[in-house]
């Protein structure tokens, strides 16, 4: 049987959607995407396809294993959810980018080297950049180009690496935490650890994605952040420097999404608070705690996904985008308020819901491996979690009464489609854990979610983050300012540099050009008379050169042009020896 790389159907699924009418698009960005799902479904483990390009060098483009199995396998079925949430998208290019986005995070979830990993992993940057810049507002135009520059240096940091492996001999992609940590294994940890919003070198998501295309920013919430939590698990399973680092991004989020007013950033921050997760169980390096990676970056895009959606869509039929500006959409928009309490149910980890039967899993690793302090931190993310979305997301926007929101049109019938089908998924993995648990990639999972003590633990948890948000309901309302993060570096301080930078080097090059335009021009008024030099006499003023007060003897460029001659003639003869 032929096998079908995934990645390739939905890249050309999105090539041949730019290029047909709208009423064949529609289909096409449904029948894709399932298509896709089909053929990753249908890859048997421990298939290696490949071929050669250039000389010596072999190309892994489709390699199968368990671990790329699960990762195609959710990448597929989110590509199938957001292609019906988006179809009634009339913008070509938009159907183009986020297919070849979906295409990309496949492509780098089967590459078996490490030239098609870049490959693939730089068609997630190029793709993306266009969700954000469709949005065609001035806010989304700076943005964009923050992205791109940020996903560049990323980039050529971790190509940087690459090409140091290939130098050491090393083509096959594989975990180098066990190696020396070299200048090879810093550069790759830097470019990967900026593609999953490791703090400091965050601020481009929760910059970027609140500004992409209402349907781009489904997209981008469930691919970049993942396929990098795919590379960490990958490349660098067992770093105990990941395992820290995911726990500051734990907090980190929950802490910047409490503060946050505009739902689309909120959301943001948690896709950082719950990367964190995934981050600090890659670190941990277990069996138990990779499972658990891999099960929430699984869970997270189904979630994610679907609070996405449900805020776009509020966004869509109000033109309203922050919280303090809404209210009582559970009467207004009921089917959109249950889709988005299933996710944030699931993200907050209550149990029937598919956030419980993984974020767990980490949290469990955690204390198993005897790391307590990032058990407690992950614990209190989990508050914060409950807390931003369920509780005050929940209450302010669905719950509170509020009569002043207008609605500005009418939300097609495709996006309540994808948002049920989004909802369906995250409660069937919270009720039945074994579909995704049989799937995980590291032998000797033995964990159960739906123990009593978990249970009550959960529970106490909740009440833990619900006493004091209703204690203080009056002072939970968002506030219209703004939150400073690390993005404020390259906003203000290293714009004013960079902006100081360019205004010498602009004088610089007006000075050096006036500079040599002013010596041409003497060098060309000084050499457009040779005999001006020769009769010139000392301390007497010259003369300007007129042609009428010279005549010249015939024999003097008859002698020139022979010269000149006879030298060519010469050189011409030395050369035919």
């Amino acid at each position: 049987m032929t096998e079908l790389h995934p990645g390739l159907i939905l890249i050309l699924t999105g090539i041949v959607a730019c290029a047909v009418p709208k009423t064949l698009r529609k289909i096409l960005l449904v029948l894709g995407p399932v298509g896709a799902l089909a053929a990753a479904l249908s890859m048997n483990l421990g298939t290696d396809l490949t071929f050669n390009f250039v000389k010596d060098y072999v190309f892994h483009f489709y390699h199968v294993d368990k671990l790329s199995y699960v990762f195609c396998m959710v990448f597929a079925l989110m590509a199938v959810i957001g292609g019906i949430y988006s179809c009634h998208n009339e913008n070509r290019m938009e159907a183009l980018c986020s297919m070849s986005y979906a295409g990309g995070a496949l492509g780098v979830a089967l590459a078996g080297d490490w030239i098609t990993f870049i490959f693939f992993w730089e068609l997630l940057a190029v793709t993306s950049v266009f969700l954000v810049w469709l949005n065609r507002t001035p806010a989304s135009r700076r943005a964009a180009f923050r992205y791109i520059l940020v996903h560049m240096l990323g980039g050529n940091f971790l190509l940087l690496g690459i090409f140091l492996k290939l130098s050491q001999g090393q083509a096959l992609v594989g975990n180098i935490a066990g190696g020396p940590h070299d200048a090879s294994f810093w550069c790759i940890m830097f470019g990967i650890g900026l593609n999953a919003a490791i703090p400091p070198v965050h601020a481009w998501l929760v910059d970027a994605y609140p500004e992409s295309t209402l349907t781009g920013g489904i997209f981008m919430s469930s691919f970049t952040t993942k396929v990098a939590v795919y590379g960490l698990i990958r490349m660098l399973a067992g770093d105990q420097l990941l395992m820290w680092l995911g726990a500051v991004m734990a907090i980190y989020g929950a802490c910047y999404a409490v503060m946050e007013n505009d739902m689309r950033k909120l959301l943001s921050y948690h896709i950082i608070s719950q990367v964190g997760f995934m981050v600090a169980g890659a670190g941990i390096g277990t069996n138990l705690a990779l499972d658990g990676a891999t099960a929430h970056a699984f869970s997270d895009i189904l979630f994610k996904s679907l609070l996405f959606m449900c805020v776009s869509t509020i966004t869509y039929a109000t033109g309203i985008r922050h919280i303090n500006q809404l209210g009582a959409m559970a009467k207004r928009m009921p089917f959109v308020a249950v889709c988005f309490f299933i996710g944030a149910f699931s993200i907050s980890g209550v149990p029937l819901f598919n956030g419980f039967v993984s974020k767990t899993i980490t949290i469990a690793a955690a204390a198993e491996a005897g790391h307590h302090a990032i058990y407690e931190l992950l614990e209190l993310a989990s508050v914060g979690t409950f807390l931003s979305i369920t509780l005050k997301m929940g209450y302010f926007i669905f719950l509170r009464k509020y009569e002043e929101v207008k609605f500005i049109a009418q939300v097609p019938k495709n996006m309540y489609a994808g948002m049920g089908l989004g909802a369906f998924f995250c409660t069937l993995y919270g009720v039945m854990p074994d579909l995704l648990y049989r799937y995980l990639p590291f032998p000797g999972m033995t964990y159960q979610p739906f123990e009593p003590e978990h249970i009550i633990s959960c529970v106490q948890m909740f009440a833990a983050a619900a006493i004091p948000f209703i204690m203080f309901l009056p002072r939970m309302e968002p506030h219209t300012a703004l939150s400073l993060d690390t993005d404020w570096f390259y906003r203000k301080p290293f714009a004013f540099i960079i902006y100081r930078l360019s205004a010498l080097c602009c004088a610089l090059s007006t000075a050096l050009s006036m500079a040599w335009g002013t010596g041409v021009e003497r060098v060309m008024r000084l050499t457009e008379n040779p005999m001006e030099f020769l009769d010139a006499k000392p301390f007497r003023k010259r003369s300007r050169f007129y042609a009428r007060n010279y005549r010249t003897a015939i024999a003097d460029p008859t002698m020139i042009i022979l010269t000149v001659l006879i030298s060519m003639i010469g050189v011409l003869l030395t050369c035919l020896k």
